[in-house]
């Protein structure tokens, strides 16, 4: 194998070194074109750290977002 190649999943993900997102950009963003592109009618999300969204689909079609979120001080 190559040096640069990964060996093990935590050295294939790096999440220290991950692009962070705000949750809210995140939910309008990503996961309203996930809930989109699959043609979901509902779906609720959860980070583990306090943060919840649910979409839902409106009669006229258009996407319903309601979210929380936590933050520490």
């Amino acid at each position: 194998m190559s040096e640069n190649q990964p060996t093990t999943m935590a050295e294939a993900y790096d999440a220290d070194g991950a692009k962070k997102i705000k949750w809210s950009a995140f939910v309008e963003g990503q996961l309203a074109d996930f809930f989109t592109g699959y043609k979901l009618e509902k779906m609720t999300v959860e980070d583990g750290f306090g943060n919840k969204a649910k979409l839902s689909r409106t009669k006229d079609n258009a996407i319903k977002v309601e979210q929380s979120s936590t933050t520490l001080l």
